[in-house]
């Protein structure tokens, strides 16, 4: 068999498998879900049905018990049921059936300890008879409704009851009510449902139409006053029906068309795999191979080819194309090189340009004294012997480190309060003063003091020039406690110069972005790499107008008492 007809067979398989096998999980998932809605149906009928059965029980066990309780209190019937008085007999007979009207029942009867009828709403004729095995029955299925069939003076009444008792004259009386249970079951008449509710009991059993099923059954206590044979108490079934025409319909037209979109399918996916076949060789595929295994360090694949066809111009485009991948990755490396070199010289730059800083403000301050009191020359340098010594110690470390390419990071505690006097002490600018509000309690940071002191000192140095010019410049450093143990330290540098705009603030850190005339643009990013290092953060708050803060938080020490 040629290439190209495996091509067509494999392409035919790979299509028409997976296709049918989607179709029939199709399938199946449809009708799973349209018999799964169906039973989710008749599952939340019946659950309604069964509240429903509860809550009326319910309610006809509260109206039993507000009617014993009125009962009780009503002296004319104890009156009539207790002393027997013939005048009252009226009363009594008439009770029943007023009671049930006002509780809105169908059945009412009240017995008493001898099972005798002394009231009765639903057949008032039925004074004096024993009918003593219907309390029982029903007390015997005391929270739940009792299926009972009896007399009425019109014809037999179903009827779904509850009893109760209470006690009059020392003696016990049964109370024994309920409702219509073919008016209950009109609530769930519904012309136009597909789910039927139906009442079974003894001697009943209703036609059912070959396409209902039933789907759940649920039982009551049945209790016949009317059979001459026996009154033992039997179940009656609350059947749940649906119809299953509908169901099959939809799953016939279901499958119908399932079939039809899966030969349309297959006669599509014939043509698609002949055509593809038909366009596809293997030097492409050998083209492609070629191609996948291209990457920037491997570009030594050879497209050489003698083909004058499509191929052949594809085959050459991509060694053109492989040539210039190579000649770019080498520029692409050197740049990389570059730009590595460049951005450590102008951090080293930018380092040394903050140690001298200090050291050229101290000599400018020397030279002014030589000229204007040259006796005090000796006090100045001693005091500011400090300053000169401080940032020496400063280029002395930063030239170990960067000895090293890559500049090492001390763990190890130290004093933040120290960390931020040497840097207010070198800090100094003409008519603009720097101020430091330090911490009672010595806050010790565990890192790098070098690191803090870099950081602080750019910050420092942008508070300085925001605030240049400005007779009432202050730059102000603070250092607090922060925290519930507590366990960060927190220094912050605030000016009251100009302050940033939201724009300039969202591009404060990236390299190279500057406002000031001269500015390398590294500060704001070098501090953010320094706390980052840190295992700190760094936030910067700033208004036009009103100036600008920015705050470091470090972990202090572990386990470190506060001292004074």
């Amino acid at each position: 068999m040629s290439f190209r007809g495996r091509l067509f067979l494999a392409f035919l398989v790979a299509v028409l498998v997976p296709l049918g096998a989607l179709a029939f999980g199709v399938r199946r998932e449809m009708n799973r879900r349209l018999t799964s809605q169906y039973e989710e149906r008749v599952t939340a009928l019946v659950s309604v049905i069964e509240t429903d059965l509860s809550r009326e029980s319910e309610a006809v066990a509260g109206r039993l018990a507000a009617l014993a309780s009125d009962i009780v209190r009503d002296n004319r019937f104890r009156l009539a049921a207790i002393s027997g008085d013939q005048s009252a007999r009226r009363y009594l007979l008439d009770y029943a059936g007023s009671a049930m009207r006002l509780a809105g029942l169908a059945m009412l009867q009240i017995q008493d300890s001898a099972g005798v009828i002394i009231s009765s709403g639903h057949f008032r004729n039925q004074f004096d008879q024993r009918q003593p095995e219907l309390p029982r029955a029903v007390m015997d299925h005391r929270d739940t409704l009792v299926l009972v069939q009896t007399r009425t003076p019109e014809a037999p009444l179903l009827a779904l009851a509850r009893s109760d008792s209470f006690r009059l004259g020392g003696k016990r009386f049964s109370l024994t009510g309920g409702i219509e249970a073919a008016r209950w079951l009109q609530r769930w008449d519904r012309p136009d449902s597909e789910v039927a509710v139906a009442l079974v009991y003894p001697g009943v059993v209703p036609a059912r139409s070959p396409d209902e099923q039933v789907v759940r059954e649920v039982r009551i206590p049945f209790l016949d006053l009317l059979s001459s044979s026996g009154r033992e108490a039997a179940d009656s079934r609350l059947l749940v029906t649906h119809e299953t025409a509908t169901l099959e319909a939809l799953r016939r037209g279901v499958n119908r068309w399932f079939l039809l979109a899966l030969g349309l399918t297959a006669a599509v996916a014939t043509i698609a795999a002949a055509w593809l076949s038909s366009r596809i060789s293997r030097p492409l595929r050998e083209l492609a191979s070629k191609t996948a295994a291209i990457d920037l360090d491997r570009l030594d694949q050879s497209f050489d080819t003698d083909r004058r066809d499509e191929i052949g111009a594809l085959s050459r485009l991509l060694g053109a194309m492989t040539e210039r991948l190579r000649a770019s990755s080498t520029r692409l490396r050197e740049a990389e090189r570059r730009a590595a070199i460049g951005e450590l010289a102008r951090q080293v730059t930018h380092d040394i340009k903050n140690g001298l800083t200090p050291i050229r403000n101290v000599l400018r301050h020397m030279g002014q004294i030589v000229n204007e009191d040259p006796t005090s020359l000796p006090e100045v340098f001693k005091a500011r012997r400090g300053t000169l010594e401080s940032s020496v110690e400063y280029l002395d470390t930063l030239a170990r480190n960067y000895d090293r390419l890559s500049p090492g990071t001390e763990r190890r505690p130290y004093d933040v309060n120290t960390v931020v006097r040497q840097v207010v002490a070198n800090a100094t600018r003409d008519g603009v003063q720097v101020h430091a509000q330090l911490a009672a309690a010595h806050p010790q940071a565990l890192g790098d003091a070098l690191m803090l002191r870099r950081a602080l000192e750019n910050l420092v140095g942008n508070g300085l020039d925001s605030v240049a010019g400005r007779p009432d410049g202050v730059v102000t450093v603070s250092s607090e406690l922060v925290g519930s143990l507590p366990d960060r330290v927190r220094i912050t540098v605030s000016d009251n110069g100009p302050g940033m705009t939201r724009a300039e603030l969202d591009r404060a850190f990236d390299d190279f972005y500057t406002t000031k005339t001269g500015g390398s643009g590294l500060g704001l990013s070098i501090v953010r790499r320094l706390v980052l290092d840190l295992n700190g953060t760094l936030r910067v708050e700033t208004e036009p107008g009103v100036g600008t803060r920015a705050s470091i938080e470090l972990p202090t020490v572990p386990n470190n008492p506060e001292t004074p």
